[in-house]
């Protein structure tokens, strides 16, 4: 018999995890290895525990599950990735393919879609959850139609990260610790993503994470 998947989850919210867990240990073919409460734990934990799978949620601590997909991507090429989330966005979607994952799935359909799109990234498919294809389509066609295409985004990966921990309120020398870069480097940054963002303090850029989904309110 083969090894079973070993399967890294994350998520901010135990309970969550708790169910998520049962659902994937009760199969033969799958184990949980790791847990992480966010998304740089999740990075960490995945260069200790090795997994094969990574489940990650979309909206966590210190990093998001895009943020930590980038980073697994990077770091260790070969996890397969999967999204689980409560979002049905689009945006997201994408952004989700972007990085590195394999598969979306609502944590609303979790205990019928995800066992299956775990071994679906175990075979190297993508897995889409019901009814994604036709809204992807129509969506497309529709934008194709009005000359129009996905908006670019206007800050960077980076400036991306040191946003979202400035509005979770740590200073500059935790965040230096945290990317493993200079605390001057970290000012520049939030120097170019005021002036970016045509933005003033502190508090305008906590909104501003909020609105893009960095962060819940």
């Amino acid at each position: 018999m083969t090894e079973p998947t070993r399967i890294l989850l994350a998520d901010d919210h135990a309970l969550v995890r708790r169910g998520v867990r049962l659902i994937l240990d009760g199969q033969p073919d799958l184990t949980v290895v790791a847990e992480a409460g966010d998304g740089a734990e999740a990075v960490e934990a995945a260069r200790e525990h090795r997994p094969n799978l990574a489940i990650l949620d979309i909206a966590m601590p210190r990093l998001t599950g895009l943020q930590a997909a980038r980073e697994l991507s990077r770091r260790l090429p070969d996890l397969r990735i999967l999204m689980l989330t409560m979002y049905d966005n689009e945006q997201y979607f994408f952004e989700a393919l972007s990085a590195g994952a394999s598969g979306y799935v609502l944590k609303s359909v979790a205990d019928r879609d995800l066992v299956e799109a775990c071994r679906a990234a175990m075979r190297g498919e993508s897995f889409l959850y019901p009814g994604t294809v036709s809204t992807l389509i129509r969506s497309y066609l529709d934008r194709a139609r009005d000359g129009a295409d996905l908006p670019a985004k206007p800050i960077t990966h980076r400036e991306e990260e040191i946003l979202k921990l400035v509005a979770e309120g740590h200073t500059s020398r935790q965040i230096a610790d945290l990317l493993h870069i200079s605390v001057k480097t970290v000012e520049r940054h939030r120097a170019n993503l005021l002036q970016k963002l045509a933005l003033r303090d502190r508090l305008e850029l906590t909104r501003y994470a909020i609105r893009a989904g960095l962060i819940e309110p």
